[in-house]
């Protein structure tokens, strides 16, 4: 990577977290996270929350100069438009045949989670027979669902199939360093490389989201900047480490004001584990702070906002316990990695 005019910026295509339709719509426009990381002509998209699609048309952003989409991990409200995205932009991307976009993202969990203490009844997962999909098999399966609509237009209208535009892999976690999905989902480690083209380096680290493992935060290197994502996960030390002296963090944050309410007058087991699984899994406002004040990070924006229709006042409370630059952006804002002085 050579410094030139790129102007690295990122776009927040959508900024709500949480698999749901926060209500009501017309106090807030929030959509599913997803984040397009521009650079130059090219851009990358960071998780792929509802509405992504029709955010990247917003944007302005085309199809077309797409090279890679990164999964933090494989949540619903980050992965549920994948299938949309690669089937509706088969009409975008017939050039890229010999040059598929990259779906990069977490791999097979390789075993369950533990049940929750609260459970009466053991509960019964679905598909027994292949549980906890990565991305690899996760973007397959997504693509067989479909066969009879891509078939149709495969053989009869003489398209691509979607494996011929998009190649997805799990990134391999490294050997040695301790990580078990259930004991040990978050050990100390270093930061390390999973894309390099002559744009960006990308690199993650494990971030700390039970039940789900792994998850990651990304990094995204550019030659005028970089820009770190946490994904979702409660205040973690690894989170410190990837983001030193980024130029711009992106960090979930939940009010937990919120989740006591909504709770608060529901004593079912069910409603009892959803709680427990905000406060073991996410980061407060206050925590997000933390992070990027010791981090050193120079410019903060909380997104994966939940709940997705809060006003601005819950999130920026962050900002006194941050001395950086701050924002709470809104769907489709622009912010620059290394703003104009």
């Amino acid at each position: 990577m050579t410094a030139s005019n790129l102007k690295p910026r990122i776009v927040t295509l959508g900024t709500a977290g949480g698999p749901r339709w926060w209500t009501p719509a017309e106090e807030n426009n929030r959509t599913g996270i997803a984040t397009a990381v521009v650079v130059g002509d090219s851009f990358y998209l960071v998780d792929c929350g509802h509405g992504v699609g029709r955010r990247l048309s917003q944007a302005g952003l085309k199809l077309a100069n797409l090279r890679g989409i990164f999964l933090t991990h494989l949540h619903s409200d980050h992965t549920v438009d994948l299938a949309s995205l690669a089937i509706f932009g088969l009409y975008d991307l017939l050039d890229r045949r010999n040059d598929p976009v990259r779906i990069i993202g977490p791999g097979n969990r390789g075993m369950l989670p533990y049940t929750s203490p609260r459970a009466t009844v053991e509960p019964v997962p679905v598909a027994p027979h292949c549980p906890t999909p990565g991305t690899r098999e996760m973007f397959e399966q997504l693509m067989y669902a479909h066969a009879t609509d891509l078939n149709d237009r495969i053989i009869d209208s003489l398209r691509p199939s979607p494996f011929e535009l998009f190649e997805a892999s799990d990134i391999e976690i490294p050997d040695g360093i301790g990580y078990h999905a259930n004991e040990n989902p978050t050990p100390a480690m270093d930061p390390f490389v999973i894309y390099e083209d002559d744009l960006v380096k990308v690199s993650a680290i494990l971030v700390e989201h039970p039940p789900v493992a792994p998850a990651f935060g990304f990094r995204f290197d550019t030659a005028e900047g970089s820009v770190t994502f946490s994904g979702d996960t409660t205040y973690t030390q690894n989170m410190v480490t990837l983001a030193q002296d980024t130029d711009l963090l992106l960090h979930e944050a939940i009010d937990f004001d919120f989740v006591e309410a909504m709770y608060a007058d529901k004593t079912d087991e069910g409603s009892r584990a959803a709680r427990d699984h905000h406060y073991k899994s996410h980061t407060s406002v206050r925590d997000a702070a933390k992070v990027a004040s010791e981090a050193g990070v120079k410019q903060l924006a909380l997104h994966h906002l939940v709940p997705g229709m809060a006003g601005d006042s819950v999130w920026k409370q962050a900002a006194e316990h941050f001395h950086g630059t701050f924002h709470v952006p809104a769907d489709l804002e622009h912010i620059e990695l290394r703003p104009s002085r």
